[in-house]
């Protein structure tokens, strides 16, 4: 008994001490403000998200670390962001895999449509080795990945009728990411896609000089896009992730103990985002539907499928292994 009393204060001794040397990990710390930009507004999921880090980040590095929040495009558009990330004048920010892919082109597999059957397969993939290699490629361009959140599963939108199959779309003004995946696709589906940056695309359906766009519920919902989109299709075509990104040159500068705080909360706050989204999308929906938007809830899914495999025909080699290493990997 006295040698498992001594056993036992010898793990209290060792596990305060551990204690302690954690704590000091940040007490010669040097006070950091980072600024968290993104180009969507505070109902959206990736300032649930970015909120939840700011929270986690100061309170592990004993505030150490001060993250400021810049929601709605405040310093600038995804590539803005991006470029300035690599330069070192934008800290980090929560950016749509889509832009991100236009600096590493792989990340683009996982904006191929159709390609994942639900959320949970593809945080199956994303929180998986293949998921984790792309992050640590994005050093290739100056940036550093931490966890992917999400802007999840895509849906169409637009003003002129309802879309039940791709023959539907023929000729439609549909916006698009700047990414090639998202402009081919629309286009094998017969739409005339138009890229542009999200806060361009807000004007030109306003203006009407385009008819449509695609994003997940949680965007159409909190942009109320129903003031100027009548219809919506569940057509769940893609699933887009978002990143945590930071710019090298201000991950580099930070101490090590810092990098795993950061790392840790980024992911634990896009798995608090998923979970947020999850849970509001029914209510989204219902509350779209009462705002008068029209909802095409089962399209014809093959019709689509069938329609987008030349994008398959034309990237599958594109991104070297990683589609049939993920194809593999959702058997």
């Amino acid at each position: 008994m006295k040698g498992f009393a001594r056993c036992t204060l010898a793990l209290s001794i060792s596990l305060a001490v551990a204690a302690g040397a954690q704590a000091s990990e940040f007490s010669d710390m040097d006070p950091v403000t980072l600024r968290l930009a993104h180009v969507v507004n505070e109902q959206d999921g990736f300032h649930i998200a970015a909120e939840k880090f700011e929270e986690l980040v100061e309170e592990r590095t004993e505030e150490k670390v001060d993250i400021e929040l810049y929601p709605n495009a405040s310093l600038g558009d995804e590539r803005t962001l991006l470029e300035g990330m690599q330069i070192g004048t934008i800290d980090m920010g929560v950016i749509t895999n889509g832009p991100v892919a236009n600096f590493l082109e792989p990340m683009a597999v996982f904006e191929l449509p159709f390609l994942f059957p639900s959320p949970e397969a593809a945080y199956d993939v994303l929180d998986g080795e293949i998921g984790q290699e792309l992050l640590d490629r994005l050093s290739e361009v100056n940036l550093k990945g931490l966890a992917y959140a999400e802007r999840g599963f895509r849906n169409l939108t637009n003003s002129e009728r309802p879309v039940q199959s791709p023959a539907d779309i023929d000729g439609l003004r549909i916006r698009v990411m700047e990414n090639p995946v998202y402009v081919d696709t629309f286009r094998e589906l017969g739409a005339n896609a138009v890229p542009m940056a999200w806060t361009e695309a807000l004007t030109a359906m306003q203006q009407g000089t385009i008819d449509g766009q695609e994003n997940p519920v949680n965007v159409i919902h909190s942009f109320k896009l129903y003031e100027t989109q009548d219809h919506m299709t569940l057509s769940r075509h893609t699933y887009a992730p978002a990143i945590f990104v930071m710019g090298m040159p201000v991950w580099n500068a930070l101490p090590e103990a810092a990098q795993v705080v950061m790392e840790e909360a980024a992911q634990e706050a896009a798995e608090h985002e998923r979970r947020v989204n999850a849970e509001m999308e029914a209510e989204q929906l219902a509350e779209l539907r009462e705002a008068g938007m029209q909802i095409v809830e089962e399209p014809d899914i093959a019709a689509f499928q069938e329609a987008v495999a030349p994008v398959y025909e034309k990237y599958g080699e594109q991104f070297g292994d990683y589609l049939p290493r993920i194809q593999e990997a959702l058997k």
